[in-house]
C-alpha cells in the first residue's frame, strides 16, 4: 500500500462524535512512551502529523487521521504509566474501553510492545481484555533500532512463548523501527490486505 494522503480530522472523548463509522478503521495503543506516535508518523511518512513527546501521557483523547481518503487511523491514549492523577487515568480507560467495544467500524487494533522489555503484565493483561471481547488485534514490537537484533528477537519469542500458556492462537505480529522504518511495508501491507478482504465481503458486493 501506498500512503498518498493523510490528514488529522478531529480529537473528541466520546465515541458518538466520532467520524461517521463508514470506513475501516484501525486504532494504535500501547502503554505510555511506547513510540506510538514516532511509529505513525513513520507509517504515514509524515514527521508531525502525529504529536510526540518525551513525556508519557501526551495523548488523551481519541485522534482520527484519514488516509488515502479510504480508511482511519486512530491514535488513542497510552494505558499502563503516565504522569496524570488517578481520576485521569480512570477516565482514560473508560473512554478507551468504551471505544473499542462500541465503535462498530473499528477493523482491527494495533497493540504496540516495546521490543527491548520482556513480557509486560499491563500488555498481557490488555491483550487479555482484547480477546475477551472478542475484538481482533496483531502486535507490534517497536524501537528495535535500540538493540541488537538478536536481543529484539529473544525478546518477542518470550512475549510469543509467555501468551501460549494462555492462547490457543497467537497474534499476529510485526517488528518495527520508526527511525529505520523498519516493518513500514508488511504493516501497510497487511492493512491493504485487510481493506482488499473487507471490499470484497458479501456486504460489500
Amino acid at each position: 500500500m501506498t500512503i498518498q494522503d493523510a490528514k488529522f480530522l478531529m480529537s473528541n472523548s466520546r465515541v458518538e462524535e466520532c467520524p461517521p463509522p463508514t470506513l475501516p478503521e484501525y486504532a494504535f495503543i500501547g502503554r505510555s512512551n511506547v513510540g506510538k506516535s514516532s511509529l505513525i508518523n513513520m507509517l504515514t511518512n509524515q514527521k508531525g502529523l502525529a504529536k510526540t513527546s518525551s513525556q508519557p501521557g501526551k495523548t488523551q483523547l481519541i485522534n482520527h487521521f484519514l488516509i488515502n481518503d479510504s480508511w482511519y487511523l486512530v491514535d488513542l491514549p497510552g494505558y499502563g504509566y503516565a504522569k496524570i492523577s488517578k481520576d485521569a487515568r480512570v477516565k482514560w480507560a473508560r473512554m478507551i474501553n468504551y471505544y473499542l467495544r462500541k465503535r462498530e467500524n473499528l477493523t482491527c487494533v494495533f497493540v504496540l510492545v516495546d521490543s527491548r522489555h520482556a513480557p509486560q503484565a499491563a500488555d498481557l493483561e490488555f491483550m487479555e481484555q482484547l480477546g475477551n471481547e472478542g475484538i481482533p488485534f496483531v502486535m507490534i514490537f517497536t524501537k528495535a533500532d535500540k538493540q541488537s537484533g538478536s536481543r529484539t528477537s529473544q525478546n518477542v519469542v518470550q512475549y510469543l512463548e509467555k501468551m501460549s500458556e494462555s492462547w490457543d492462537e497467537l497474534p499476529r505480529h510485526f517488528v518495527t523501527s520508526a527511525e529505520e522504518k523498519t516493518g513500514r511495508e508488511e504493516v501497510l501491507a497487511f492493512i491493504g490486505e485487510v481493506n482488499q478482504q473487507l471490499a470484497q465481503a458479501p456486504d460489500n458486493a
